[in-house]
């Protein structure tokens, strides 16, 4: 059955539901968070293991540089089952992340040459900046392609 709210119960029944939205985007932040923490001990004790296990053949930062590989594997199968119809906001996401690196790549660029390393922080942040634009301009026009698609043709 239907029944009528009056404004007043619609608005406090809108008030508690995004009371309780705002509740467990809490907790999935908290659990993010915590996630994240397992995930960085879990690969700090790994590459130890890896490392004690092999007598210290194995450097940990090998067995990390192997954790990256693979992710690079996984986000790439994972990127390409993405639906069309989530295209669009997928792409809105790598175009922000492109603008932090955008500015990590300027305050690289800038950093004073008295410094130890600083030609070669230099060169990595100019690559790092063009890369970075590349793929904003690119994020771009694959957006207003995507876009156009759902536009009346006349």
């Amino acid at each position: 059955m239907s029944e009528k709210l009056t404004p007043a119960e619609a608005l406090e029944q809108a008030r508690a539901a995004a009371d309780a939205a705002r509740a467990a985007a809490d907790q999935a932040s908290e659990a993010a968070a915590a996630a994240q923490g397992f995930a960085d001990s879990v690969a700090d004790a790994a590459g130890a293991a890896a490392h004690a296990a092999s007598g210290g053949a194995i450097d940990p930062f090998v067995f990390r540089l192997a954790i990256f590989v693979l992710a690079i594997f996984v986000g790439y199968y994972v990127v390409w089952s993405v639906t069309p119809a989530l295209h669009t906001p997928l792409m809105s996401v790598t175009n922000a992340i492109s603008s932090v690196i955008v500015v990590g790549a300027l305050l690289a660029v800038g950093v004073d040459l008295a410094t130890a390393g600083g030609g070669m922080a230099r060169g990595f942040g100019f690559l790092a900046l063009i890369m970075a634009s590349v793929n904003i301009f690119g994020g771009f026009l694959v957006t207003q392609r995507m876009l156009s698609m759902y536009k009346k043709k006349s």
